[in-house]
């Protein structure tokens, strides 16, 4: 009777564990995932003539996508192992980041502000490098999944640099 108790416990203490991590990454996908389709596309991105390392427009998406699915289930392993309770700050700098990646393709697809573009992506680029070194701290497997998002970002202020001064 005692271990069937328990097992029904681990089984919905299971159940708990993975729609936590549905939402976890569900919810900033969705956001990126809309704001693509809403501010996703762009007749001069297109157009204009561009260095050979910038990426097409749907290689960017796909990517940008990726970024936010792996940062995603980084905030999770980092939400699971209680990293942002207490006085850890690293919440608020995943918002950041999160409200800081969805305003890339309507700056630069939508409004051409490149400037503003690029001074977002440099803040962007800081609080990420905050996230990996607070998630660091709290899962190293969190900590390696930042890495890639990081370098994505980066690559995204080069670009709206670049465009800044074509």
């Amino acid at each position: 009777m005692a271990s069937q108790t328990l097992h029904e416990t681990k089984k919905s203490q299971a159940k708990r564990a993975l729609r936590s991590l549905a939402i976890g990454i569900a919810i900033p996908f969705t956001i990126t995932l809309t704001i693509i389709i809403l501010f996703g596309t762009s007749k001069r991105y297109n157009v204009i003539s561009k260095p050979f390392w910038f990426a097409p427009l749907w290689y960017i998406h796909l990517a940008t996508l990726g970024s936010s699915l792996c940062m995603g289930l980084a905030a999770w392993l980092v939400w699971a192992d209680g990293g942002f309770q207490g006085e850890s700050d690293a919440l608020y700098f995943y918002v950041a980041h999160v409200s800081l990646s969805i305003v890339w393709h309507p700056l630069v697809l939508v409004m051409n502000a490149y400037g503003v573009a690029t001074v977002s992506g440099v803040v962007n680029c800081v609080t990420l490098l905050i996230c990996y070194l607070r998630f660091r701290k709290v899962n190293p497997f969190a900590k390696d999944l930042a890495k890639p998002c990081l370098a994505w970002t980066v690559y995204l202020t080069l670009v709206s640099f670049k465009l800044m001064v074509l």
